[in-house]
């Protein structure tokens, strides 16, 4: 009996598992996605900063789609807004390095120098532990700040 039931469980784990994702993969964005939201979002952005801040952390608003949102970051490191990590807006990240790269960096190099252009970085899977290679397509807003969009590769 008891070897029914746990039988009975592991299947039915195993099916939430595949299940939850299958619909989370299905909810992955491109990397060409990302770049899209992100020029969309630095256009914005130079219209009237506030207005766009404010649109970027609407849930269902329209620069948040799928597992895409918007970040934007000064040219010294500090974050200068995070959709989804509100408590990092202000905190200076520029010698941020957990995952093996100096990404904040990059994308600072990136901005100033290119004012636009994919910064390649490993970042933590959602959902797990795993460090898994991403994307973030940086757009220089003006000379003080960017803003980026990211996605898995």
């Amino acid at each position: 009996m008891k070897a029914t039931l746990l039988k009975s469980t592991i299947v039915a784990l195993a099916a939430s598992v595949l299940s939850i994702t299958s619909v989370w993969a299905g909810e992955m964005a491109t990397p060409e996605e990302a770049k899209a939201l992100s020029q969309k979002a630095a256009a914005e952005a130079k219209k009237n900063q506030e207005v766009a801040f404010a649109a970027f952390e609407e849930a269902n608003g329209p620069f948040q789609e799928k597992d895409l949102y918007v970040f934007c970051m000064d040219m010294e490191g500090k974050m200068v807004f995070h959709a989804k990590k509100p408590e990092l807006v202000g905190k200076n990240l520029i010698d941020f390095n957990k995952y093996g790269d100096t990404l904040f960096k990059d994308m600072i190099k990136v901005a100033k120098n290119d004012g636009s252009g994919w910064v390649n970085y490993k970042w933590p899977y959602p959902g797990s532990e795993e460090v898994r290679e991403k994307a973030s397509w940086i757009e220089a807003v003006d000379d003080k700040y960017f803003c980026g969009v990211g996605a898995y590769k």
